[in-house]
Protein backbone atom coordinates (compact mmCIF):
# COMPACT_ATOMS: atom_id res chain seq x y z
CA UNK A 1 0.00 0.00 0.00
CA UNK A 2 1.25 3.13 -0.78
CA UNK A 3 -0.19 4.90 2.20
CA UNK A 4 0.28 3.76 5.53
CA UNK A 5 -3.00 1.70 7.53
CA UNK A 6 -3.31 4.80 9.87
CA UNK A 7 -2.82 7.61 7.13
CA UNK A 8 -5.68 6.22 5.15
CA UNK A 9 -7.89 5.81 8.09
CA UNK A 10 -6.89 9.77 9.22
CA UNK A 11 -8.32 10.88 5.68
CA UNK A 12 -11.37 8.47 6.03
CA UNK A 13 -11.99 9.65 9.53
CA UNK A 14 -11.30 13.46 8.97
CA UNK A 15 -13.74 13.40 6.02
CA UNK A 16 -16.56 10.97 7.71
CA UNK A 17 -16.36 13.49 10.72
CA UNK A 18 -17.60 16.06 8.31
CA UNK A 19 -20.25 13.67 6.63
CA UNK A 20 -21.64 12.64 10.43
CA UNK A 21 -21.43 16.25 11.32
CA UNK A 22 -23.48 17.36 8.05
CA UNK A 23 -26.08 14.45 8.47
CA UNK A 24 -26.36 15.21 12.23
CA UNK A 25 -27.09 18.69 11.53
CA UNK A 26 -29.63 17.64 9.12
CA UNK A 27 -31.25 15.86 11.52
CA UNK A 28 -31.22 18.68 14.22
CA UNK A 29 -32.90 21.11 11.82
CA UNK A 30 -35.79 18.08 10.94
CA UNK A 31 -35.69 18.13 14.54
CA UNK A 32 -36.52 21.52 15.23
CA UNK A 33 -38.82 21.96 12.06
CA UNK A 34 -40.81 18.82 12.27
CA UNK A 35 -40.84 17.43 16.13
CA UNK A 36 -41.88 14.08 15.92
CA UNK A 37 -44.91 14.94 14.47
CA UNK A 38 -46.73 13.50 11.30
CA UNK A 39 -44.09 14.65 8.29
CA UNK A 40 -40.93 12.97 10.40
CA UNK A 41 -43.42 9.74 11.23
CA UNK A 42 -44.09 9.57 7.45
CA UNK A 43 -40.95 10.25 6.22
CA UNK A 44 -39.23 8.17 8.74
CA UNK A 45 -41.79 5.06 6.88
CA UNK A 46 -41.09 6.44 3.17
CA UNK A 47 -37.46 6.74 3.65
CA UNK A 48 -36.91 2.69 4.85
CA UNK A 49 -36.30 1.48 1.04
CA UNK A 50 -34.57 4.23 0.08
CA UNK A 51 -32.46 4.02 2.97
CA UNK A 52 -32.17 0.38 2.39
CA UNK A 53 -30.86 0.42 -0.32
CA UNK A 54 -28.27 3.29 0.23
CA UNK A 55 -27.21 1.33 2.42
CA UNK A 56 -26.75 -2.54 0.88
CA UNK A 57 -25.96 -0.74 -2.35
CA UNK A 58 -24.61 2.88 -2.02
CA UNK A 59 -23.17 2.82 1.53
CA UNK A 60 -19.54 2.85 2.58
CA UNK A 61 -18.37 -0.92 3.63
CA UNK A 62 -21.50 -1.86 1.56
CA UNK A 63 -21.17 -4.94 -0.94
CA UNK A 64 -21.10 -3.09 -4.10
CA UNK A 65 -18.00 -1.01 -2.30
CA UNK A 66 -16.61 -4.25 -0.77
CA UNK A 67 -16.70 -6.28 -3.66
CA UNK A 68 -15.45 -4.21 -6.15
CA UNK A 69 -12.31 -3.37 -3.66
CA UNK A 70 -11.76 -7.29 -3.63
CA UNK A 71 -11.89 -7.28 -7.07
CA UNK A 72 -10.63 -4.26 -8.78
CA UNK A 73 -7.61 -4.43 -6.22
CA UNK A 74 -6.11 -7.80 -7.77
CA UNK A 75 -6.43 -6.02 -11.50
CA UNK A 76 -4.05 -4.23 -13.91
CA UNK A 77 -5.19 0.12 -13.87
CA UNK A 78 -6.30 -0.58 -17.35
CA UNK A 79 -8.51 -2.77 -16.80
CA UNK A 80 -10.64 -1.82 -14.67
CA UNK A 81 -12.58 0.94 -16.74
CA UNK A 82 -14.48 -1.98 -18.85
CA UNK A 83 -15.04 -3.75 -15.57
CA UNK A 84 -16.72 -0.72 -14.21
CA UNK A 85 -18.87 -0.12 -16.94
CA UNK A 86 -19.81 -3.24 -17.47
CA UNK A 87 -20.74 -4.22 -14.06
CA UNK A 88 -22.64 -0.57 -13.68
CA UNK A 89 -24.49 -1.51 -16.66
CA UNK A 90 -25.89 -4.53 -15.27
CA UNK A 91 -26.25 -2.82 -11.72
CA UNK A 92 -28.42 -0.24 -12.96
CA UNK A 93 -30.28 -2.19 -15.32
CA UNK A 94 -31.98 -3.95 -12.91
CA UNK A 95 -32.19 -0.75 -10.62
CA UNK A 96 -34.15 1.19 -12.90
CA UNK A 97 -36.94 -1.88 -12.75
CA UNK A 98 -36.54 -1.41 -9.05
CA UNK A 99 -36.99 2.49 -9.23
CA UNK A 100 -40.52 1.56 -11.56
CA UNK A 101 -41.74 -0.75 -9.34
CA UNK A 102 -41.21 1.44 -6.02
CA UNK A 103 -43.03 4.07 -7.83
CA UNK A 104 -46.21 2.19 -9.17
CA UNK A 105 -46.38 -0.27 -6.24
CA UNK A 106 -45.47 2.72 -2.80
CA UNK A 107 -48.75 1.63 -1.75
CA UNK A 108 -48.79 -1.85 -1.29
CA UNK A 109 -45.07 -1.10 0.05
CA UNK A 110 -45.73 0.93 3.13
CA UNK A 111 -48.90 -1.12 3.92
CA UNK A 112 -46.37 -4.03 4.12
CA UNK A 113 -43.97 -2.23 5.91
CA UNK A 114 -46.01 -0.12 8.71
CA UNK A 115 -49.83 -1.90 8.28
CA UNK A 116 -50.16 0.22 11.55
CA UNK A 117 -50.11 3.91 9.94
CA UNK A 118 -52.94 6.29 10.60
CA UNK A 119 -54.49 7.03 7.74
CA UNK A 120 -52.95 10.93 7.41
CA UNK A 121 -49.86 9.52 8.02
CA UNK A 122 -49.87 6.75 5.02
CA UNK A 123 -50.85 9.27 2.88
CA UNK A 124 -48.07 11.73 3.47
CA UNK A 125 -45.43 8.52 3.18
CA UNK A 126 -47.12 6.72 -0.32
CA UNK A 127 -46.54 10.57 -1.47
CA UNK A 128 -42.46 10.89 -0.52
CA UNK A 129 -41.76 7.52 -1.56
CA UNK A 130 -42.82 7.73 -4.79
CA UNK A 131 -40.68 11.07 -4.95
CA UNK A 132 -37.81 9.02 -3.30
CA UNK A 133 -37.99 6.05 -5.85
CA UNK A 134 -35.14 7.14 -8.20
CA UNK A 135 -32.81 6.84 -4.84
CA UNK A 136 -32.80 2.86 -5.83
CA UNK A 137 -30.85 3.36 -9.28
CA UNK A 138 -28.73 6.15 -7.88
CA UNK A 139 -27.77 4.02 -5.09
CA UNK A 140 -26.04 1.08 -6.94
CA UNK A 141 -24.06 4.03 -9.08
CA UNK A 142 -22.96 5.54 -6.01
CA UNK A 143 -21.92 2.38 -4.47
CA UNK A 144 -19.48 1.55 -7.50
CA UNK A 145 -17.91 5.17 -7.23
CA UNK A 146 -17.01 4.28 -3.79
CA UNK A 147 -15.65 1.06 -4.35
CA UNK A 148 -14.17 2.26 -7.49
CA UNK A 149 -12.63 5.86 -6.07
CA UNK A 150 -10.95 3.79 -2.87
CA UNK A 151 -9.29 1.64 -5.37
CA UNK A 152 -7.56 4.35 -7.33
CA UNK A 153 -5.97 5.43 -3.63
CA UNK A 154 -9.10 8.06 -3.43
CA UNK A 155 -10.56 8.08 -0.18
CA UNK A 156 -11.55 11.62 0.93
CA UNK A 157 -14.21 12.44 -1.77
CA UNK A 158 -16.07 9.09 -1.04
CA UNK A 159 -16.40 9.10 2.94
CA UNK A 160 -17.19 13.01 2.60
CA UNK A 161 -19.63 12.93 -0.14
CA UNK A 162 -22.64 11.97 1.59
CA UNK A 163 -22.22 15.68 2.94
CA UNK A 164 -23.21 17.09 -0.27
CA UNK A 165 -26.75 14.53 0.51
CA UNK A 166 -27.18 15.99 4.20
CA UNK A 167 -26.53 19.80 2.05
CA UNK A 168 -29.11 19.42 -0.24
CA UNK A 169 -31.81 18.85 2.69
CA UNK A 170 -30.90 21.61 4.95
CA UNK A 171 -30.89 23.94 1.65
CA UNK A 172 -34.16 22.97 0.85
CA UNK A 173 -35.56 22.80 4.61
CA UNK A 174 -33.92 26.67 5.11
CA UNK A 175 -36.04 27.87 2.13
CA UNK A 176 -39.48 26.06 3.09
CA UNK A 177 -39.20 27.78 7.07
CA UNK A 178 -38.37 31.10 5.06
CA UNK A 179 -41.55 30.89 2.96
CA UNK A 180 -43.98 29.08 5.75
CA UNK A 181 -43.23 31.51 8.72
CA UNK A 182 -46.17 31.02 11.24
CA UNK A 183 -48.07 28.33 9.72
CA UNK A 184 -46.70 25.81 11.55
CA UNK A 185 -49.75 23.65 12.08
CA UNK A 186 -51.73 24.43 8.50
CA UNK A 187 -52.50 21.54 6.65
CA UNK A 188 -49.99 23.73 3.41
CA UNK A 189 -47.55 22.93 6.28
CA UNK A 190 -47.57 19.40 6.29
CA UNK A 191 -47.76 18.84 2.55
CA UNK A 192 -45.07 21.06 1.61
CA UNK A 193 -43.47 19.90 4.32
CA UNK A 194 -43.65 16.85 3.00
CA UNK A 195 -42.47 17.17 -0.60
CA UNK A 196 -39.45 19.54 0.76
CA UNK A 197 -37.98 16.98 2.59
CA UNK A 198 -38.58 13.91 -0.37
CA UNK A 199 -37.11 15.94 -2.88
CA UNK A 200 -34.07 17.41 -1.15
CA UNK A 201 -33.11 13.51 -0.33
CA UNK A 202 -33.51 12.79 -3.99
CA UNK A 203 -31.90 16.37 -5.10
CA UNK A 204 -28.98 14.86 -2.59
CA UNK A 205 -28.40 12.11 -3.63
CA UNK A 206 -28.10 13.04 -7.16
CA UNK A 207 -25.45 15.38 -5.94
CA UNK A 208 -23.55 12.94 -4.04
CA UNK A 209 -23.14 10.80 -7.22
CA UNK A 210 -22.33 13.68 -9.55
CA UNK A 211 -19.45 14.33 -7.33
CA UNK A 212 -17.97 11.16 -7.63
CA UNK A 213 -18.35 10.58 -11.06
CA UNK A 214 -16.69 13.53 -12.03
CA UNK A 215 -13.38 12.35 -10.11
CA UNK A 216 -14.16 9.10 -11.51
CA UNK A 217 -14.38 10.23 -15.05
CA UNK A 218 -10.75 11.75 -14.58
CA UNK A 219 -9.07 8.89 -13.02
CA UNK A 220 -9.56 7.19 -16.18
CA UNK A 221 -12.05 4.71 -13.71
CA UNK A 222 -15.36 4.17 -16.52
CA UNK A 223 -17.35 6.27 -17.69
CA UNK A 224 -21.45 5.75 -18.36
CA UNK A 225 -20.56 3.72 -21.50
CA UNK A 226 -23.48 0.69 -21.98
CA UNK A 227 -21.75 -2.33 -22.41
CA UNK A 228 -23.12 -5.95 -21.50
CA UNK A 229 -19.93 -8.04 -21.90
CA UNK A 230 -20.21 -10.86 -19.50
CA UNK A 231 -17.21 -12.66 -20.58
CA UNK A 232 -15.09 -9.77 -19.64
CA UNK A 233 -12.73 -11.17 -16.97
CA UNK A 234 -13.69 -10.14 -13.34
CA UNK A 235 -17.77 -9.76 -13.90
CA UNK A 236 -18.47 -12.74 -12.94
CA UNK A 237 -16.11 -13.01 -9.66
CA UNK A 238 -17.63 -9.60 -8.59
CA UNK A 239 -20.85 -10.93 -9.45
CA UNK A 240 -20.90 -13.72 -7.91
CA UNK A 241 -19.54 -11.79 -4.91
CA UNK A 242 -21.97 -8.97 -4.98
CA UNK A 243 -24.73 -11.20 -5.09
CA UNK A 244 -24.64 -13.45 -1.63
CA UNK A 245 -23.15 -10.07 -0.18
CA UNK A 246 -26.20 -7.40 -0.99
CA UNK A 247 -28.57 -10.46 -0.36
CA UNK A 248 -26.55 -11.26 2.95
CA UNK A 249 -26.80 -7.13 3.90
CA UNK A 250 -30.19 -7.41 2.74
CA UNK A 251 -31.05 -9.82 5.46
CA UNK A 252 -29.14 -7.38 8.12
CA UNK A 253 -31.35 -4.33 7.09
CA UNK A 254 -34.75 -6.76 6.78
CA UNK A 255 -33.97 -6.66 11.03
CA UNK A 256 -34.66 -2.96 10.55
CA UNK A 257 -38.32 -3.27 9.09
CA UNK A 258 -38.75 -5.81 11.53
CA UNK A 259 -37.93 -3.45 13.28
CA UNK A 260 -40.23 -0.77 12.53
CA UNK A 261 -43.06 -2.82 11.77
CA UNK A 262 -42.78 -3.15 15.49
CA UNK A 263 -42.52 0.56 15.47
CA UNK A 264 -45.75 1.21 13.90
CA UNK A 265 -47.22 0.34 16.83
CA UNK A 266 -45.70 2.84 19.52
CA UNK A 267 -46.84 6.55 18.80
CA UNK A 268 -43.91 8.68 17.74
CA UNK A 269 -41.41 5.42 18.23
CA UNK A 270 -39.87 5.51 13.93
CA UNK A 271 -38.48 9.23 14.48
CA UNK A 272 -37.31 8.57 18.37
CA UNK A 273 -35.59 5.79 16.39
CA UNK A 274 -34.03 7.61 13.96
CA UNK A 275 -33.09 10.48 16.11
CA UNK A 276 -31.40 8.15 18.67
CA UNK A 277 -29.53 6.49 15.58
CA UNK A 278 -28.00 9.31 13.68
CA UNK A 279 -26.66 10.62 17.25
CA UNK A 280 -25.26 7.48 17.33
CA UNK A 281 -24.06 6.50 13.88
CA UNK A 282 -21.85 9.53 14.48
CA UNK A 283 -19.17 8.36 16.12
CA UNK A 284 -19.87 4.28 14.82
CA UNK A 285 -19.44 5.43 11.22
CA UNK A 286 -16.53 7.60 11.71
CA UNK A 287 -14.69 4.67 13.07
CA UNK A 288 -16.59 1.86 11.25
CA UNK A 289 -15.26 3.60 8.39
CA UNK A 290 -11.74 4.90 9.28
CA UNK A 291 -10.99 0.72 10.91
CA UNK A 292 -12.60 -1.35 7.48
CA UNK A 293 -11.61 0.92 4.63
CA UNK A 294 -7.75 0.53 5.05
CA UNK A 295 -8.39 -2.94 6.33
CA UNK A 296 -10.73 -3.89 3.36
CA UNK A 297 -7.84 -3.86 1.12
CA UNK A 298 -5.27 -5.64 3.93
CA UNK A 299 -7.71 -8.30 4.24
CA UNK A 300 -7.82 -8.93 0.67
CA UNK A 301 -4.17 -9.08 0.29
CA UNK A 302 -4.51 -11.65 3.00
CA UNK A 303 -6.61 -14.06 1.80
CA UNK A 304 -3.80 -16.70 0.16
CA UNK A 305 -4.00 -19.36 2.11
CA UNK A 306 -0.14 -18.86 2.90
CA UNK A 307 -1.03 -15.78 4.20
CA UNK A 308 -3.62 -16.92 7.12
CA UNK A 309 -1.00 -16.62 10.08
CA UNK A 310 -0.58 -12.49 9.02
CA UNK A 311 -4.61 -12.87 8.55
CA UNK A 312 -5.47 -14.15 12.00
CA UNK A 313 -3.15 -11.23 12.83
CA UNK A 314 -4.83 -8.67 11.47
CA UNK A 315 -7.96 -9.91 12.38
CA UNK A 316 -7.28 -9.39 16.27
CA UNK A 317 -5.78 -6.22 15.18
CA UNK A 318 -8.92 -4.68 13.69
CA UNK A 319 -11.14 -6.36 16.58
CA UNK A 320 -9.32 -4.83 19.57
CA UNK A 321 -8.73 -1.47 17.93
CA UNK A 322 -12.87 -1.61 17.48
CA UNK A 323 -13.18 -2.67 21.38
CA UNK A 324 -10.88 -0.06 21.81
CA UNK A 325 -12.94 2.71 20.22
CA UNK A 326 -16.21 1.63 20.50
CA UNK A 327 -16.77 0.44 23.95
CA UNK A 328 -15.49 3.46 25.63
CA UNK A 329 -17.49 5.71 23.05
CA UNK A 330 -20.96 3.13 23.77
CA UNK A 331 -20.56 3.84 27.46
CA UNK A 332 -20.91 7.90 27.51
CA UNK A 333 -23.50 7.82 24.94
CA UNK A 334 -25.46 5.80 27.39
CA UNK A 335 -24.02 8.03 30.07
CA UNK A 336 -24.62 11.18 28.59
CA UNK A 337 -27.54 9.91 26.55
CA UNK A 338 -30.59 12.69 27.96
CA UNK A 339 -27.39 15.48 28.21
CA UNK A 340 -26.40 14.86 24.71
CA UNK A 341 -30.35 14.71 23.03
CA UNK A 342 -31.09 18.07 24.89
CA UNK A 343 -28.20 19.64 22.96
CA UNK A 344 -28.57 17.97 19.81
CA UNK A 345 -32.28 18.47 18.80
CA UNK A 346 -34.57 19.96 21.69
CA UNK A 347 -35.23 23.06 20.24
CA UNK A 348 -38.64 24.34 18.60
CA UNK A 349 -41.02 21.68 17.90
CA UNK A 350 -38.77 19.10 19.44
CA UNK A 351 -39.64 19.43 23.27
CA UNK A 352 -38.33 17.65 26.65
CA UNK A 353 -40.88 14.64 26.25
CA UNK A 354 -39.26 14.08 22.82
CA UNK A 355 -35.49 14.26 24.45
CA UNK A 356 -36.49 11.79 27.08
CA UNK A 357 -37.98 9.48 24.33
CA UNK A 358 -34.90 9.54 22.40
CA UNK A 359 -32.61 9.78 25.31
CA UNK A 360 -34.11 6.15 26.18
CA UNK A 361 -33.34 4.90 22.85
CA UNK A 362 -30.10 6.14 22.43
CA UNK A 363 -28.61 4.50 26.36
CA UNK A 364 -29.54 1.16 24.12
CA UNK A 365 -27.69 2.18 20.70
CA UNK A 366 -24.49 2.54 23.23
CA UNK A 367 -24.67 -0.43 24.90
CA UNK A 368 -24.56 -2.51 21.40
CA UNK A 369 -22.32 0.46 20.06
CA UNK A 370 -19.57 -2.37 19.61
CA UNK A 371 -21.23 -5.23 18.10
CA UNK A 372 -22.03 -3.24 15.62
CA UNK A 373 -19.33 -2.76 13.96
CA UNK A 374 -17.35 -5.80 15.16
CA UNK A 375 -20.24 -7.51 12.77
CA UNK A 376 -19.27 -5.56 9.56
CA UNK A 377 -15.33 -6.33 10.34
CA UNK A 378 -15.69 -9.75 10.93
CA UNK A 379 -18.45 -9.76 7.60
CA UNK A 380 -15.09 -8.19 5.40
CA UNK A 381 -13.03 -10.90 6.30
CA UNK A 382 -15.34 -13.30 4.80
CA UNK A 383 -15.41 -11.58 1.61
CA UNK A 384 -11.56 -10.74 1.68
CA UNK A 385 -11.72 -15.14 1.75
CA UNK A 386 -14.53 -14.62 -1.27
CA UNK A 387 -16.78 -16.24 1.08
CA UNK A 388 -19.92 -14.30 1.07
CA UNK A 389 -22.41 -17.45 1.52
CA UNK A 390 -21.66 -17.96 5.43
CA UNK A 391 -22.64 -14.49 6.19
CA UNK A 392 -25.92 -14.95 4.61
CA UNK A 393 -26.33 -17.76 6.17
CA UNK A 394 -25.97 -16.55 9.58
CA UNK A 395 -28.18 -13.52 8.39
CA UNK A 396 -30.75 -15.57 7.57
CA UNK A 397 -30.67 -16.78 11.41
CA UNK A 398 -30.95 -13.96 12.79
CA UNK A 399 -33.76 -12.74 11.46
CA UNK A 400 -36.16 -15.06 13.00
CA UNK A 401 -33.53 -14.26 16.01
CA UNK A 402 -34.64 -10.39 16.04
CA UNK A 403 -38.47 -11.20 15.26
CA UNK A 404 -38.34 -13.18 18.87
CA UNK A 405 -36.21 -10.32 20.52
CA UNK A 406 -38.64 -7.67 19.15
CA UNK A 407 -41.66 -9.61 20.53
CA UNK A 408 -40.39 -9.72 24.19
CA UNK A 409 -38.10 -7.05 24.74
CA UNK A 410 -40.74 -4.69 22.81
CA UNK A 411 -43.17 -5.38 25.43
CA UNK A 412 -40.41 -4.96 28.23
CA UNK A 413 -39.00 -1.62 27.28
CA UNK A 414 -40.36 0.00 24.67
CA UNK A 415 -38.98 1.69 21.85
CA UNK A 416 -35.66 1.29 23.15
CA UNK A 417 -35.95 -2.98 23.38
CA UNK A 418 -36.21 -2.73 19.35
CA UNK A 419 -32.43 -1.58 19.51
CA UNK A 420 -31.49 -4.08 22.31
CA UNK A 421 -32.64 -6.83 20.09
CA UNK A 422 -30.90 -5.68 17.77
CA UNK A 423 -28.05 -6.05 19.75
CA UNK A 424 -28.19 -9.59 20.94
CA UNK A 425 -28.50 -10.52 16.97
CA UNK A 426 -25.03 -8.67 16.43
CA UNK A 427 -23.69 -10.47 19.52
CA UNK A 428 -25.21 -13.51 18.01
CA UNK A 429 -23.86 -13.20 14.38
CA UNK A 430 -20.23 -12.25 16.07
CA UNK A 431 -20.10 -15.34 17.35
CA UNK A 432 -21.02 -17.51 14.71
CA UNK A 433 -18.90 -15.37 12.86
CA UNK A 434 -15.98 -16.12 15.20
CA UNK A 435 -16.76 -20.05 14.90
CA UNK A 436 -16.30 -20.22 11.58
CA UNK A 437 -13.24 -18.50 11.09
CA UNK A 438 -11.95 -20.43 13.79
CA UNK A 439 -12.32 -23.30 11.82
CA UNK A 440 -11.72 -22.35 8.23
CA UNK A 441 -8.42 -20.47 9.12
CA UNK A 442 -7.55 -23.51 11.11
CA UNK A 443 -7.85 -22.14 14.88
CA UNK A 444 -7.86 -18.60 15.98
CA UNK A 445 -6.93 -17.34 19.56
CA UNK A 446 -10.66 -17.02 20.60
CA UNK A 447 -10.08 -17.46 24.40
CA UNK A 448 -7.26 -14.82 24.23
CA UNK A 449 -9.46 -12.54 22.16
CA UNK A 450 -12.39 -12.72 24.18
CA UNK A 451 -10.55 -12.17 27.85
CA UNK A 452 -8.88 -8.54 25.62
CA UNK A 453 -12.41 -7.29 24.94
CA UNK A 454 -14.22 -8.39 28.22
CA UNK A 455 -11.20 -6.55 30.10
CA UNK A 456 -11.85 -3.47 27.67
CA UNK A 457 -15.78 -3.95 28.49
CA UNK A 458 -15.16 -3.90 32.24
CA UNK A 459 -13.33 -0.80 31.89
CA UNK A 460 -15.80 1.55 29.90
CA UNK A 461 -18.61 -0.09 31.97
CA UNK A 462 -16.21 1.51 35.01
CA UNK A 463 -16.09 4.70 32.93
CA UNK A 464 -19.34 4.95 31.58
CA UNK A 465 -20.86 4.75 35.37
CA UNK A 466 -18.88 7.12 37.23
CA UNK A 467 -19.73 9.83 34.23
CA UNK A 468 -23.25 9.15 34.99
CA UNK A 469 -22.30 9.54 38.02
CA UNK A 470 -20.66 12.90 38.20
CA UNK A 471 -23.78 14.36 35.67
CA UNK A 472 -26.38 13.14 38.46
CA UNK A 473 -24.18 15.14 40.81
CA UNK A 474 -23.32 18.02 38.34
CA UNK A 475 -27.40 18.60 38.02
CA UNK A 476 -27.72 18.21 41.73
CA UNK A 477 -25.94 21.48 41.97
CA UNK A 478 -25.69 23.36 38.82
CA UNK A 479 -28.50 24.22 36.49
CA UNK A 480 -28.14 22.31 33.19
CA UNK A 481 -30.85 23.67 31.55
CA UNK A 482 -29.00 26.80 29.41
CA UNK A 483 -26.86 25.59 25.63
CA UNK A 484 -23.58 26.49 27.19
CA UNK A 485 -24.15 24.57 31.06
CA UNK A 486 -25.19 21.57 28.73
CA UNK A 487 -21.93 21.37 26.24
CA UNK A 488 -20.12 22.07 29.90
CA UNK A 489 -21.38 19.55 31.47
CA UNK A 490 -21.22 17.07 28.83
CA UNK A 491 -17.40 17.88 27.75
CA UNK A 492 -16.38 17.77 31.23
CA UNK A 493 -18.15 14.36 31.53
CA UNK A 494 -16.80 13.13 28.76
CA UNK A 495 -13.42 14.27 29.75
CA UNK A 496 -13.35 12.77 33.01
CA UNK A 497 -14.56 9.08 31.22
CA UNK A 498 -12.51 8.85 28.63
CA UNK A 499 -9.40 9.66 31.35
CA UNK A 500 -10.72 6.84 33.51
CA UNK A 501 -10.76 4.64 30.50
CA UNK A 502 -7.73 5.75 29.21
CA UNK A 503 -5.45 4.65 32.69
CA UNK A 504 -7.49 1.36 33.00
CA UNK A 505 -7.53 0.49 29.06
CA UNK A 506 -3.05 1.16 29.94
CA UNK A 507 -3.15 -1.06 32.59
CA UNK A 508 -4.18 -4.30 30.50
CA UNK A 509 -1.04 -3.80 28.25
CA UNK A 510 -2.69 -5.11 25.18
CA UNK A 511 0.06 -4.63 21.81
CA UNK A 512 -2.73 -2.68 20.51
CA UNK A 513 -3.26 0.07 22.72
CA UNK A 514 0.59 0.96 22.09
CA UNK A 515 0.05 0.17 18.29
CA UNK A 516 -3.25 2.99 18.38
CA UNK A 517 -0.60 5.71 20.53
CA UNK A 518 2.82 5.14 18.34
CA UNK A 519 0.55 5.21 15.26
CA UNK A 520 -1.89 8.39 16.81
CA UNK A 521 1.98 9.95 17.32
CA UNK A 522 4.44 9.20 14.61
CA UNK A 523 2.04 7.86 11.17
CA UNK A 524 5.69 6.97 10.46
CA UNK A 525 5.00 2.91 9.90
CA UNK A 526 4.24 1.68 6.41
CA UNK A 527 1.97 -1.71 6.11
Amino acid sequence: MKRSLFSIAGIVAIATTISKFFGLLRATIIAAVFGVGVVADAYNYAYIIPGFLLVILGGINGPLHSALVSVLAKRARNDVAPLVETITTIVGTILIVVTVGLMLGAGLVIDIIAPGLQPQIREITILQLQIMAPIALLSGLIGIGFGTLNVAQHYWLPSVSPMFSSLAVILGLGWFALQLGNKINSPEYWRLGAWILALGTLAGAIWQWLMQLIVQWRQGMGTLRISFNWNLPGVKEALGLMLPATISTGMTQINTYIDLFFASYIPHAAAGLNYGGLIAQTPKGIITSAILIPYMSLFSQLGAKEKWTDLKQKIRQSLILTALTMLPLGALLAALALPITKIVYERQAFDEEASRLVASILVAYGLGAFTSVGVGVLVRVFYALEDGKTPLKISLVNILLNMILDYFLVNRFGAPGLVLASMGVNVTAMLMMLWCLHRRLNGLALREWGLSILALAGASGLAGFITWGFVKVWEGFLSSQGLGWQLLEVSIAACIGLGIFAVLASLLRLPEVDLLVRRLATDDERM
